[in-house]
């Protein structure tokens, strides 16, 4: 499984989350919304430390990550994170 950001998302972090050089970035799976593999379940992200790494990409000194307690969530998927043009917001996509 891998983690992949487009040029759009790495700079949406910097701008909106003020990401920087030794911080880390977490997607994890959170109750409620749904995706495309669990209903009731949607991604969530946060800035913080982690714990345990299952899976981790490095770019720029920023560490963007999910723990190995929410890898079941994406189903042996890689995680493709860019940004929705329309409302500035990030989107997800799951590819094999």
């Amino acid at each position: 499984m891998n983690i992949a950001l487009t040029d759009e998302a790495l700079q949406w972090f910097k701008n909106e989350m003020e990401v920087g050089s030794g911080d880390t970035i977490r997607f994890y799976a959170r109750y409620g919304g749904s995706s495309p593999f669990h209903e009731g379940f949607s991604l969530g992200m946060t800035r913080e430390e982690p714990i345990e790494i299952g899976v981790k990409t490095v770019i720029d000194d920023v560490t963007y990550y999910i723990d190995e307690k929410d890898i079941w969530f994406f189903n042996d998927h890689n995680l493709y994170v860019d940004v929705d043009a329309t409302n500035d917001e990030l989107k997800y996509e799951y590819k094999k």
